[in-house]
């Protein structure tokens, strides 16, 4: 068990999709590191394990069970952090979905919807909800996670793809609004990694061959120290991980 000394210690991150993959790890690796984590995520026996074992570490996490898609539910949120810390040092935008891997034409609505809810409508919902408590922080720190895809066209990917790159040009604009300010906004395009998105996406491939979650979440956390300087960037780890 360790204690708060780490190099985040006394500062509060919030994490979407904290319940799986590498969302899941972010958390563990903040927590790891001293922050008291606020994970999101819908599933909460997933929530619970999750704060089972940031307990092992001598640290604490605060739970929130909720559907990104409810339109009341972050500034509801943002309101609690608010009453609580009175500030937010770390946000981390990590939950999405992969949508329809299929010809544009055959995209139903359901499908297309969920997709810009999730990927790009949540992430601007947080981005409206926490931007005032960013700024209280001494350093705030965004984070989202993107991919490779928003640059890279290929038939059948297009609702990821087009949700990706919308998400990119979102938090590009927002560093822009921030550049005078102490919050930096960055995206992480982590490349290849053994999550269940990427076997929905790529069936027959061996997971076995490609990193954990586990070993990118550091260097994801090093991108929200108040060290880091970088704004307005994508930070692509495929390069720093073994593939």
């Amino acid at each position: 068990m360790t204690s708060s000394v780490g190099r985040l210690a006394g500062r509060v991150a919030l994490v979407t999709g904290a319940s799986r993959g590498i969302g899941r790890a972010i958390a563990l690796e903040l927590a790891r590191q001293g922050a008291h984590v606020i994970a999101l995520a819908r599933t909460v026996g997933a929530l619970e394990e999750l704060d089972d074992e940031i307990k092992t570490f001598g640290e604490s996490a605060t739970l929130v069970p909720l559907d990104l898609r409810d339109a009341e539910a972050l500034p509801r949120l943002a309101q609690a952090v608010a009453s609580r810390w009175n500030k937010l040092d770390i946000l981390i935008g990590n939950a999405g979905v992969l949508g329809k891997l299929t010809p544009l034409a055959h995209l139903d609505e359901k499908t297309w919807a969920q997709a810009w809810d999730v990927n790009v409508t949540a992430n601007w919902r947080l981005i409206r909800a926490f931007d005032v408590l960013l700024k209280r922080s001494d350093a705030g720190r965004a984070l989202f996670v993107t991919s490779g895809r928003a640059e890279r066209f290929v038939a059948y990917w297009g609702i990821y793809a087009a949700t990706k790159a919308a998400l990119n040009a979102l938090v590009k604009t927002y560093a822009a609004e921030c550049a005078t300010t102490n919050v930096r906004a960055n995206l992480l395009s982590p490349g290849r990694v053994r999550t269940a998105m990427r076997r929905d996406a790529f069936p027959g491939e061996n997971p076995e061959t490609l990193p954990a979650p586990e070993e990118i979440a550091p260097a994801a956390v090093e991108l929200v120290l108040p060290t880091e300087t970088r704004n307005g960037d994508v930070i692509n780890l495929q390069e720093r991980i073994e593939q």
